[in-house]
Order: C-alpha cells, then structure tokens, then sequence
C-alpha cells in the first residue's frame, strides 16, 4: 500500500501536471490592462513578486514597487527608438519559445513560454521617444513568484540589444 503512494506522489502528480501544462492548462489568461494608456503608461507591477517593470516610480505606494524595478532600454547614438524597437521586435522572433503578439506604432507584445510545463510570461514594451527610453514590463501570468526569470530575460534581451 505504502509502494503504491509514494508511487503515485513521486510519479503520477508530477505527470500529471506534466500533460496538464503540455496539453495549455498553465498557460494562464493575458491581464485584461495591458497595452499602454493615454498617459503613456504600462499596467502597474504584479502584487507578488512574479514581475518586473521600469515604471514602477508612477506607482508610488506599489507593494512590488522595489522587487519590480527595473532601468528601460536606451537605443544607441545614433539611433531612434522606432528603430530600436523593430531591432528589438526582430531579438524577440529569433528567441526560442517567444512569439510576438501585438505590434502598433511605439508598443509591441510578446509571449513568452517555458519549454516543459508551457507557462506564459506576458511581455510589454512602449516607447517613450522625448524621455530617450522604451519602457519594459514584463510578468508572469500564474504563480506568486517567478524566481527571477522575467528579470533575467529582460537583462538578456538589454544585452543582446546593446550588442551591433
């Protein structure tokens, strides 16, 4: 009897979450806010620690305000953030597991998803061409923490964008 649950804990659940995520149970539903607004802004952070954004300072009082933070992309000089933008859009197509979802002029979407269990991580990005910055947020759709992944993807993507 003993055999048969530890069986079923050490291999049935973790199988089962396994074709779960394979069959698009942990995809997640996209944030009904996202996009930019009228004023320029992106949706705020997360309530946990699951995402990352370089607007966190118009969201004074934000309880993820200092685990969210994160710098906004810079395009080199000389340079213009549409191109910038479309270079970046072109760094997203050629990433494994990210399809692009939403192009409009000074916005682009992406979708982000993990190779096993198919999670997805909602990514965000919006010129701000007279601040010099294309503002990022980037945050995962199910779970409390996200471990740092956003972060690191986002620091990947300012790496491979920094680099001619």
């Amino acid at each position: 009897m003993i055999f048969w649950l530890l069986a079923l804990i050490l291999i049935g659940i973790p199988a089962t979450v396994f074709v779960t995520g394979q069959l698009g149970g942990l995809r997640g539903n996209p944030a009904a806010a996202m996009g930019v607004g009228a004023d320029g802004q992106l949706a705020p952070p997360s309530p946990t620690p699951n995402s990352v954004s370089s607007q966190t300072d118009r969201h004074p009082g934000h309880p993820q305000a200092a685990y969210a933070a994160i710098a906004p992309f810079t395009w080199p000089t000389p340079g213009t953030g549409q191109a910038t933008l479309e270079r970046l859009e072109r760094l997203l197509q050629d990433t494994p597991g990210v399809t692009v979802v939403q192009r409009e002029t000074g916005y682009l979407r992406a979708e982000a998803e993990t190779r096993w269990l198919r999670f997805v991580d909602d990514l965000e990005f919006a010129l701000d061409e007279p601040a010099g910055v294309i503002h990022v947020r980037a945050s995962s759709r199910l779970g409390r923490k996200d471990f740092g992944v956003n972060r690191a993807r986002i620091e990947r993507l300012r790496q491979r964008l920094a680099t001619p």
